[in-house]
């Protein structure tokens, strides 16, 4: 296997969890298969670099990679030109489906922006009601941009819920000056927003709402809300704290791993104890990468030919530590779904501030951690 890592750059965090998932997935293989990464350094040219030394001198049989926007399309792009099967995770579906050419040796699995919408119009119906105003921070890169597609994107969920959506237009990243975003929402009388943005740019944009005097009962957030937060604004302020975001795994989901029966809560435990730091939400989908790649490779009719792989994957339904994948019943070809659940970053008890599970209506056996609490709490 061969897997496509950052290692360095701005995704270096993503790599983490990959990096641990692979060396836990070695020894679980116990050498009957040889895993070897390489750093994508968070770009598209290192990624594309990284796929061709794993394919042409490793000899990889199957590529994984969790990555980001640019990334992980080069990713995918380059095992197209290498004819070698791509197994990803943590990127929309739509946008990876219809965001790049017809892929022959593409697989991936996911939640889609509508499971976002869906998600989030459950948050914001738990903080007031439906049919409310939302206001729609949202940058004019891919992430915005597949957020306003008419039908593949984010709005259409949320319009079919009874959602008024206020979207002032695009801003370019990193934000300088959120102030016509805030003057739109207060003139609409928005006391909602979502968005995707950076944690630096959520801070930004709170800073500013407090200045003009917008008081926001609740914001949701995806992409880096898969992170802990940490102060990044003067004064140490913590821009995430109490927003609402998404939840695909967590150690408290029901599930265990195919291929040595961990749990996600011994997963999370074995990162934390091995590594120091906090679990993160990608851990979960990492260690599925390997277990969905060594039941390819295990059930494939020839291992060592590329399209046989392909097809083993086409034909995976697999119980894994970040639940059940389907590649035989996904929304389009290649492509295998996630649920999701909403959550919180709340002040925390192990530590500094903790993703809490706050609706748990879309996935089956994952309990409830806490309340939503308004985002002016004490955080």
């Amino acid at each position: 296997m061969g897997v496509v890592i950052a290692r360095t750059g701005r995704l270096a965090r993503l790599g983490d969890p990959l990096a641990y998932a692979m060396d836990r997935a070695a020894a679980a293989l116990g050498g009957r298969l040889r895993l070897v990464g390489r750093d994508s350094r968070s770009d598209a040219a290192g990624a594309r670099r990284a796929v061709r030394e794993l394919v042409e001198v490793e000899r990889a049989r199957i590529v994984l990679t969790l990555a980001g926007t640019r990334v992980l399309p080069a990713v995918a792009d380059a095992c197209e030109e290498a004819g070698v099967p791509c197994l990803s995770s943590t990127f929309p579906w739509q946008v990876y489906h219809h965001g790049g050419g017809p892929r022959r040796w593409a697989y991936h699995f996911c939640w889609g922006l509508d499971d976002i919408a869906e998600t989030f119009a459950d948050l914001w119906e738990a903080a007031g009601g439906t049919g409310r105003g939302v206001g729609c921070l949202w940058n004019d890169g891919p992430q915005g941009t597949w957020s306003r597609h008419p039908v593949h994107g984010f709005l259409p969920a949320a319009r079919a819920r009874g959602h008024r959506l206020v979207d002032p237009g695009g801003y370019r990243e990193p934000a300088t000056a959120p102030a016509g975003h805030v003057a739109a929402f207060r003139e609409a009388g928005v006391d909602v927003v979502t968005s995707a943005a950076t944690g630096a740019d959520l801070g930004l944009f709170r800073r500013e709402a407090a200045r003009q005097g917008l008081r926001l009962r609740l914001l949701t957030c995806s992409r880096w809300l898969a992170y802990p937060p940490a102060p990044t604004a003067p004064g140490g302020e913590v821009p995430q704290a109490n927003v609402a975001t998404l939840v695909y795994w967590t150690p408290s989901h029901p599930y265990r791993s195919s291929l040595d029966g961990t749990t996600a809560a011994e997963l999370a435990e074995g990162y934390e104890r091995v590594t120091g730091n906090q679990w993160l939400q990608p851990l979960g989908l990492a260690y599925a990468l390997f277990e969905v790649a060594a039941h390819a490779l295990a059930t494939a009719g020839d291992p060592a030919a590329p399209a046989s792989v392909a097809a083993a994957l086409g034909a995976t339904r697999l119980d894994t530590v970040a639940g059940t994948l389907d590649w035989t019943s996904g929304p389009a070809p290649g492509i295998a779904t996630v649920r999701l659940a909403g959550g919180q970053w709340q002040r925390g008890r192990r530590h500094p501030h903790e993703l809490v599970v706050v609706d748990n209506r879309r996935v089956e056996g994952l309990p409830v951690g806490g309340e939503l609490l308004p985002l002016d709490a004490v955080p």
